[in-house]
């Protein structure tokens, strides 16, 4: 058996952390290893536990989320970081992203749903609730790349798709029978055609302008 995930909690409310350690505990394949009530609390305890998944709030007092996922990366933490947030709180998307968010879900979200987020976080997916997923291209850039996918070849937007559904480059390899060299040469063309700066952006590129299936 697979060893389950393990999950740290990081939120400046003892009651959402409560709620989602209750319930994350009844999963079979998931084990909360600790809990920090901001984000310096967070990065050092994520240090310190090495936990594969964080679930991250964004608004916290002293280091936000923001500020905590940019010195995750600093610091080269392995750790997927899923950003569980309040939907008033759209605006952070793009930011937390960019700093390197591997998801990010509303705290409204269902359990089974959150569960099954943080799993696909895990295998290394880009994870985004539907109201979120066109929020990293504001409309002035949505409309600037827009034209440049025209560019793209039809095995480029192959690729584009299944990077939009998540998948690695070793899986989109095997879906297209490629070697995983050439797939890497086609992300990179991919990113440079339509002027993006990593993986993520290009996902959401794909959702939004419905070259993802």
């Amino acid at each position: 058996m697979a060893e389950p995930i393990k999950v740290l909690l990081v939120d400046d409310h003892q009651v959402v952390r409560r709620g989602l350690r209750t319930f994350l505990e009844v999963q079979e394949d998931i084990v909360v290893v600790g809990e920090a009530a901001d984000g310096a609390q967070g990065v050092e305890r994520a240090e310190e536990l090495r936990p594969d998944v964080v679930l991250m709030d964004v608004k916290m007092p002293g280091m936000d989320g923001i500020d905590a996922l940019r010195r995750l990366r600093e610091l080269d933490n392995p750790a997927r970081v899923l950003i569980v947030t309040s939907f008033t709180e759209q605006r952070t998307v793009v930011p937390a992203l960019r700093a390197g968010a591997a998801g990010y879900v509303y705290k409204d979200v269902d359990p089974d749903a959150l569960a099954g987020a943080i799993r696909s976080v895990h295998a290394g997916h880009i994870l985004l609730q539907p109201e979120v997923a066109g929020a990293l291209l504001s409309q002035e850039e949505a409309n600037s790349v827009q034209g440049r996918g025209s560019s793209l070849t039809e095995r480029e937007r192959e690729v584009l798709g299944l990077i939009a559904d998540g998948r690695s480059n070793r899986e989109i390899a095997r879906a297209l029978v490629l070697s995983e060299k050439t797939v890497k040469t086609h992300v990179s063309n991919i990113l440079m055609k339509l002027d993006l700066a990593d993986r993520t952006q290009a996902a959401l590129w794909a959702v939004r302008h419905g070259v993802a299936g």
